[in-house]
């Protein structure tokens, strides 16, 4: 395939060579647009294809020969073509190079669909039930024949300008043009309908924030260089591979959109589930497709994976199309992936930067520049780190909500909770989401324990001032995230205290269970933890890694790889926990198994003490909703009772179902029961001193 360089001279033409197709090109061809001049070409082309043929093949009997007209003639003469674009016949032969022999065999399978007459022609020659031409029949009546122009390495065959059929022998063969360029030679855009279910079109940003237009630009430049290079020293390109990486797909996406958009390509994205799963042949059609497609269309791809798959045929396929495909190809990960041969640049993405974040929400909620609305614009950003897509989402969904609302200031609140909408999808794959209704009243803890969580809150609230208003952040960006180790026997409240903190700040709370992210295999561990991170960082959320033994533990002098490497779990974690912008929180049940090294690096640690008689008297005048009848109930018997809140929840909730079933409030009967199966389940025996005078 022959390629040309695209220069400021020649903005109209795309990076693959040529330019791209367009129903309006203008011309000097009276007030026809390029696509009816087109046809009219094809037609000119086809009829003096057939005035060849009969010529040809029926040279005894002159009256059976159509002679061609003075207008036809005219019509293909090159210099009467005044469109910047040529017509489409003339963009394929100069795009794959074809001679005029294979021109010839092209015209001859296009007429078989286009020109009845055409058709007619073959079936007369012999038993052609089909109406397509043969190759025996275009060896034998075209002009500078030759055999070569049917091997699979030319590019009728290569790139499937025509498909050829079955039969005994090849000069027997009927063929006939290939959909897609039947479509192309028509002058009707789109794509090869074997593609339509592997990739997807991305449409140009209407706008991006300058960082992201810096980023486009310099991929736009690197592909215009490398082709320059490749038409100078006369050499087929193969565009460098753009790999764009960062935690945020969107922001790659928009970025590879805006750089396609200046060279004049259309993207499109392929998903890693759509590479070829079966066998060579499948991914060799594949980069042929493409390949194909992007001289015809001017297309660029952009291969999407957050994760790079380890299926072996799966990666066997990504190698080859990484290595292999002579198309302009971006990849969007999250770190960048080794190459053997083909050239690379590499460009690391995030997303937008607070500035950037702040204009795109006043241009989305249309607000003037007031004090009141730019306080709520700060406040907005200094909490949310949202892509571009997510800002106008929760700009319209507030908006939405609240239309009759006169003061933009008043739908603070309702943008808050936009916000917290917008960023909840990338986590709530990752980790359990918890409904967080618990608040101060429904904590029982010493005044110590309360007066520690207290201090967590603040700091959550006063980040933003004292990081970037006072400058603190200035000084060292290590140590700014907010981490807290809640330690405590369980159902002592560490939860319940997580809660209380996330319905406080107006954040989400998501769960996650460190046994559950803990891989055997050496840096999925640290790969899952990223996940969460990256996918919490747009809202800030309260997560809450329980299970924290799981992956903390004195450490011990490393003996093999696999005690290196826990420890570097270990430190990854905390890491990532230092620097994240919201509110982490390790949950243990056995404090003194930790390691003294890693709690230094914790901001807040709190102790979560097993309840006292006078606390657990607390939580049982608690525990029961207003709503609820009780009838009876000795708050000071139940607090001699030595269970934990989390025990004192359950057994408050059996003995409301077994009220509720007897049609009574609840009573002490109720909680004696209830307080026997609470400790069968623990398999503990109920000290009948404890329960004395119950009932």
């Amino acid at each position: 395939m022959s390629a040309h360089i695209m220069t400021d001279e020649t903005s109209e033409e795309n990076i693959m060579g040529g330019e791209t197709m367009s129903d309006s090109a203008s011309g000097a061809n009276g007030s026809l647009t390029w696509f009816e001049a087109n046809q009219r070409y094809l037609a000119a082309a086809l009829s003096a294809l057939r005035v060849h043929l009969q010529a040809t093949l029926r040279r005894a009997d002159d009256s059976a020969c159509e002679p061609g007209t003075q207008a036809e003639d005219a019509l293909l003469d090159p210099g009467a073509w005044t469109f910047s674009q040529p017509p489409a016949l003339e963009q394929l032969c100069s795009a794959f190079e074809l001679s005029a022999f294979e021109r010839g065999v092209l015209l001859l399978a296009a007429g078989a669909e286009m020109d009845s007459r055409l058709a007619e022609l073959y079936a007369s020659l012999g038993p052609n039930p089909r109406f397509l031409p043969t190759l025996n029949l275009a060896l034998t009546t075209l002009p500078e024949a030759h055999w070569s122009a049917l091997s699979p390495s030319r590019a009728l065959r290569r790139w499937q300008l025509i498909d050829i059929l079955p039969a005994d022998t090849l000069i027997a063969s009927a063929f006939r043009p290939n959909e897609r360029i039947l479509h192309f030679l028509a002058g009707v855009s789109g794509i090869d309908e074997r593609l339509h279910h592997l990739v997807r079109p991305v449409s140009p940003p209407d706008a991006l924030p300058l960082s992201y237009a810096d980023l486009a630009s310099q991929v736009a430049a690197v592909w215009t260089d490398a082709s320059r290079h490749s038409a100078a020293s006369s050499m087929a390109p193969q565009l460098p591979l753009i790999e764009l990486c960062g935690a945020e797909p969107d922001a790659n996406r928009a970025i590879a959109a805006g750089a396609a958009a200046t060279l004049n390509l259309r993207l499109y994205v392929l998903s890693p589930r759509n590479l070829p799963q079966t066998s060579s042949a499948e991914t060799d059609l594949l980069l042929r497709l493409w390949e194909r497609e992007a001289v015809l269309s001017g297309t660029a791809l952009l291969f999407e994976s957050e994760d790079l798959p380890t299926a072996d045929t799966t990666s066997a396929t990504l190698a080859l199309l990484l290595e292999s495909l002579r198309a302009p190809l971006i990849l969007s990960s999250r770190q960048p992936h080794p190459t053997l041969s083909r050239p690379r640049v590499v460009f690391y993405t995030s997303r937008p930067t607070r500035a950037e974040q702040a204009e795109l929400w006043r241009t989305s909620l249309q607000s003037p520049h007031d004090e009141a609305n730019e306080t709520l614009v700060d406040t907005l950003v200094a909490q949310f780190n949202l892509a571009p897509v997510a800002i106008r989402s929760a700009a319209q969904r507030a908006s939405g909500t609240a239309h009759h609302t006169e003061s933009l200031h008043s739908l603070t609140p309702v943008l808050w909770e936009a916000c917290r909408i917008e960023a909840r999808p990338r986590l709530e794959g990752l980790a359990q989401r918890i409904e967080a209704t618990a608040t101060w009243n429904d904590l029982v803890l010493p005044d110590k324990e309360r007066e520690h969580l207290r201090q967590i809150s603040l700091h959550v609230r006063q980040r933003t001032r004292v990081y970037e208003g006072w400058g603190f952040a200035d000084r060292s960006s290590r140590g700014l995230g907010i981490s807290a180790l809640f330690a405590g026997p369980s159902g002592t409240g560490k939860t319940t205290a997580a809660e209380v903190l996330a319905h406080e700040l107006r954040l989400d709370l998501f769960r996650i269970d460190l046994s559950q992210v803990i891989s055997k295999y050496i840096g999925e561990t640290e790969k899952n933890l990223s996940r969460v991170f990256d996918a919490a960082e747009q809202g800030a959320a309260v997560l809450l890694f329980d299970e924290a033994d799981a992956l903390f533990g004195k450490r011990t002098d490393v003996k093999d790889s696999h005690d290196r490497y826990a420890n570097c779990e270990v430190s990854y974690l905390l890491q990532r926990m230092e620097a994240y912008r919201g509110l982490a929180i390790l949950t243990t049940n056995r404090k003194s198994s930790l390691d003294q090294a890693f709690l230094r690096r914790l901001r807040f640690v709190v102790e979560f003490p097993f309840p006292e008689a006078a606390q657990r008297a607390e939580i049982w005048r608690r525990i029961f909703p207003p709503r609820t009848p009780v009838h009876g109930l000795n708050i000071e018997r139940l607090a001699r009772l030595r269970v934990s809140g989390g025990n004192i929840h359950n057994i408050a909730m059996g003995a409301a179902f077994l009220a509720a079933d007897a049609g009574q409030p609840v009573r002490m009967e109720h909680l004696l029961a209830a307080a026997r199966t609470e400790f069968a389940k623990l398999e503990t025996p109920l000290n009948d001193a404890e329960v004395a005078g119950w009932i």
